[in-house]
């Protein structure tokens, strides 16, 4: 028997069908207003993917046109390989908004049962997935308390419940950890991850931009209606790109010692940042340094977060 060639492989996120999310150029305007403008980008199956931007940036409006809730003005916007507007794409997509509002009046498992229902599942398929929704999200116990008695975290949790309780295979999530404490935001965290690990897509709006890089696979930053920057959350926000020295002085013949090697990019009293290129360098600047006569300290790569990342790329289109 043949063996397959080793390009048969599928990457970890390699389609498998159509993707979970797929848009092309994809223009949404009002009136002389642009919120949206040439958005082109995919969401593959089993992937969580950040889609990050300052506010008034086009998320919102993106979000809503994935949910057939607005039609485009122009390009095509497909979930599924279908129609965000057809029933049967919607009944496979799961959705928590920022701003929710319940009906307040029901308890939780109620208001689970409520859009269990409307999700098409059966009065089986309700009494049995509503405990495992309510334990997963961490509301075991509190189903027959009345949602306008629960905390803001405990909406923020049936909120997530509704999104995942009729199993779809993707799920917007618009600013899940806004009401939650640190272990909440762990807690949701493993949530995404356990969706990721049974192949439902998870698209991800959030301003915790240090949450999203503990859960994102890939991130897309948009200001202004466009993508500025898209790709692996690794490769996005890059190796260290500089390296922080602490020496016994700071003088003109060090800065021209650490020019070989990079720019000077701060001094501060006896510690000076070197933005460089490549990180490998840090043993041959801390060889060339001590071969100088400097004494050194200490000698620390230092790697740019997604956060620095996001307000170089929005500020420098701001200016």
């Amino acid at each position: 028997m043949t063996q397959p060639s080793s390009s048969a492989v599928l990457s970890p996120f390699e389609e498998r069908g159509p993707a979970a999310i797929k848009t092309t150029e994809l223009r949404k305007a009002f009136g002389r207003k642009v919120a949206v403008e040439g958005l082109t980008l995919t969401v593959r199956p089993g992937e969580v993917f950040g889609f990050l931007g300052p506010n008034g940036a086009g998320k919102t409006s993106t979000i809503k046109m994935l949910l057939g809730l607005v039609k485009p003005t122009s390009g095509e916007a497909l979930v599924l390989g279908g129609s965000p507007s057809d029933p049967a794409t919607r009944r496979r997509v799961g959705h928590l908004p920022e701003n929710f509002r319940f009906h307040d009046w029901l308890t939780g498992n109620q208001l689970l049962d409520f859009h269990g229902r409307l999700a098409g599942l059966s009065a089986q398929e309700r009494k049995e997935r509503i405990p495992v929704v309510m334990r997963q999200v961490g509301l075991e116990g509190r189903g027959n308390d009345r949602v306008h008695n629960y905390s803001k975290g405990m909406t923020q949790r049936i909120g997530l419940a509704q999104a995942i309780m009729h199993r779809p295979d993707v799920v917007l999530l618009d600013e899940p950890t806004s009401a939650l404490d640190p272990i909440g935001r762990r807690e949701v965290r493993d949530i995404i991850r356990a969706l990721r690990s049974e192949g439902i897509a998870v698209f991800l709006n959030s301003h915790l931009l240090s949450e999203v890089e503990l859960v994102c696979d890939r991130v897309a930053i948009v200001d202004q209606g466009r993508v500025v920057r898209e790709g692996q959350l690794d490769s996005l926000v890059g190796h260290a790109t500089e390296l922080r020295l602490t020496l016994d002085r700071v003088d003109a013949d060090l800065r021209a010692v650490l020019a070989q090697f990079g720019e000077v990019l701060s001094v501060s009293d006896l510690t000076v940042t070197l933005g460089v290129s490549d990180p490998e360098v840090a043993a041959l600047v801390a060889d060339a340094v001590v071969r100088s006569g400097y004494r050194l300290f200490g000698l620390v790569p230092m790697h740019r977060s997604l956060e620095e990342v996001f307000i170089s790329l929005v500020e420098h289109r701001e200016g």
